[in-house]
């Protein structure tokens, strides 16, 4: 009989792991390339900036944000608790009721998103927010 020597097992034992490599490169490749990124976005109806409607001046009420951070509500110093409490009463007298939300240049962003949040808390569905109008290209005011 015919007797195997140690090294020729050796050699059946080994596996080449590279065309097992190149394999899932090329799978985790197609995974990367047909998978669509998730993102969690908030739908923002932008205004377009060409025409510039007016303020309507009766009954309409300012939400105003100072860069301190200090709310007035119709020039009435407000936080975010009484604004929400304000903004129901006036609902009560006025369904159609109009919001403006005015900041100044250095207020945080952050604070016009609370004010947001607490108006829709308040079960407000519209809410407008003031901006300043762009000066037309080649005008001097």
């Amino acid at each position: 009989m015919k007797k195997c020597s140690k090294s020729h097992h050796s050699a059946l034992a080994e596996l080449n792991i590279t065309p097992l490599l190149d394999l899932a490169f090329v799978l985790l490749v197609i995974f990367i390339i047909t998978t669509t990124p998730i993102v969690n976005d908030l739908a923002v109806d932008l205004p377009s900036a060409a025409k510039r409607l007016k303020d309507p001046k009766h009954n309409v009420n300012y939400v105003t944000i100072e860069s301190s951070g200090k709310m007035f509500l119709n020039k009435d110093p407000v936080d975010l608790a009484s604004l929400q409490e304000k903004v129901v009463a006036l609902r009560v007298d006025d369904p159609n009721l109009n919001i403006v939300i005015r900041g100044s240049a250095k207020t945080k962003y952050r604070g016009i998103v609370e004010v947001m949040d607490a108006l829709q808390q308040a079960n407000l569905g519209k809410v407008n927010l003031a901006t300043e109008a762009m000066p037309e290209p080649g005008r001097k005011d």
